[in-house]
């Protein structure tokens, strides 16, 4: 009867060390084939659910407008007050709704080439107003003709067509004419063949963004999705002037198996450059575990803080040497027109650049970018890619409109939030298909080795004792 006993304890106890062992198998086993699953579904090639995802958008992509809406256009054009300025909004697009076109997949190279088309639809339902909506914002053209035109004698003649067309600093333009463009009195009656249409993000409907070429990630899943050249090149120098490599993804997908201290990169072809960002927080997002990377405010530092930014210095009197932050001049990338970007409201931005505007508020939360990663898959879930754009004007003793200004003005025509967050029916998906089974293999194999272990200690008790007892 002893013997039995002590058979089955013994037993029992073994039983309890083969579970906890299995348990700890099962560990290395079954983060190998979740490592091996996920490797194989982020290759960007037919079949995948990276692939799926990224030949159209899996979320709604908006992208909110703010425009400036100056108070005091004639105290400024005439005793350069100070600017004035009411921000109305949010005028809400839906944009990356359309899917990537000409994908071609090289099988050598392990790369993938596409065009991105362009397109917008105004959405009534998440704006303010309608694009019918009137403006008074900094005439474009105007304020351009300086820069673009430096030879006194040009702008003496230009002058006289600005006069003729009424065309002044400021003008009044509804929210379609702003952003996606009009036909300028100004420029068309110029007797010379140049172009007339004018507008923020003009011509942006029916043209596309590309070509891009990216790496499939089939022979290295490290640099799947990571731009690998742009219209046929890896460096800035496709824009005259400027400088560095073109790096990252688009953003909207990351090499999976994220860690905090990863830096993302990721390129914009609107601003001709790429940017980074570093790990800011662990967040849920609709029951998932994601990091949160946020663009650190060193992006927009002079030069004297961060090097990366010297090609973006162009002039060395109105940047005081290079010194001043928080905005790039990108006109190299916008054919030589004076347009600086900065966050909204001059986030982050050295005080003399926005001194002369009255109506600013930076506020962090809401005028910083950021980017909601799926660290296990690399996917971005939620994001907020905030952006203001500004024109430079320059005093112009040629041109009427700009006589009567005493200095330089940045001026602040909108700023922009393009955002998408994942849809509850997609958040659903991917719990189930992906968080939601890494978690129940994790509880499995916890309770394997937990219940193992108390098998183990409470039978190995259990044997002791029993021969303790035995014994006496």
């Amino acid at each position: 009867m002893g013997c039995n006993r002590n058979c089955g304890l013994i037993t029992g106890a073994v039983i309890g060390a083969a579970v906890a062992l299995f348990g700890g198998i099962l560990m290395p086993v079954g983060d190998m084939l979740i490592e091996k699953t996920i490797k194989k579904e982020s290759v960007l090639e037919e079949g995948t659910i990276a692939f799926k995802n990224w030949v159209k958008a899996g979320a709604n992509v908006y992208r909110q407008f703010w425009i400036f809406d100056v108070q005091n256009p004639d105290e400024v054009a005439v005793n350069s007050s100070k600017i004035k300025v009411k921000q109305r909004g949010p005028y809400t697009y839906r944009v990356r709704y359309l899917a990537k076109d000409i994908i071609t997949q090289d099988s050598k190279t392990h790369t993938v080439s596409f065009l991105r088309p362009k397109g917008a639809i105004f959405e009534p339902s998440l704006s303010v107003g309608t694009e019918n909506d009137t403006f008074t914002v900094l005439n474009l053209a105007v304020a351009a003709t300086p820069h673009l035109y430096p030879s006194t004698f040009v702008q003496i003649i230009l002058n006289v067509f600005i006069k003729n067309s009424n065309s002044f600093m400021f003008q009044k333009r509804t929210l379609k004419e702003l952003l996606w463009g009009y036909k300028d009195p100004f420029l068309s009656s110029v007797p010379y063949s140049i172009p007339t249409t004018v507008g923020v993000f003009y011509p942006y409907n029916n043209t596309a963004d590309g070509v891009y070429k990216i790496f499939s990630g089939k022979d290295d899943i490290s640099k799947v999705a990571r731009i690998d050249t742009y219209k046929g090149k890896k460096h800035l120098s496709y824009w005259p002037g400027y400088c560095g490599m073109i790096n990252g993804t688009d953003g909207a997908t990351f090499p999976p198996f994220i860690e905090k201290n990863r830096v993302l990169q990721f390129f914009s072809s609107d601003i001709c450059r790429s940017f980074y960002a570093v790990f800011g927080a662990e967040i849920n997002l609709k029951g998932i575990p994601v990091y949160r990377f946020v663009l650190p405010s060193r992006i927009f530092a002079s030069p004297l803080q961060n090097p990366d930014n010297h090609c973006f210095c162009t002039e060395k009197i109105i940047s005081k040497d290079c010194t001043l932050y928080g905005v790039l001049d990108i006109s190299k990338c916008k054919e030589g027109k004076p347009v600086y970007i900065s966050l909204p409201h001059f986030l982050h931005a050295s005080p003399e650049i926005a001194e002369p505007i009255e109506g600013l508020s930076p506020n962090e939360e809401e005028h910083s970018t950021y980017l909601d990663v799926e660290p296990i898959t690399g996917f971005t879930l939620q994001f907020a890619q905030r952006m203001q754009i500004n024109i430079l004007v320059k005093p112009a003793k040629n041109i009427v409109a700009l006589k009567g200004l005493k200095h330089n003005y940045l001026v602040p025509i909108l700023w922009l939030n393009e955002t998408a967050t994942i849809g509850d029916e997609k958040a659903e998906m991917f719990r189930n298909q992906v968080t939601g089974k890494i978690n129940l293999l994790g509880l499995v194999e916890m309770t394997l080795m937990s219940v193992g272990a108390v098998m183990f200690i409470a039978f190995t008790i259990s044997y002791c004792a029993c021969r303790l007892k035995n014994a006496k």
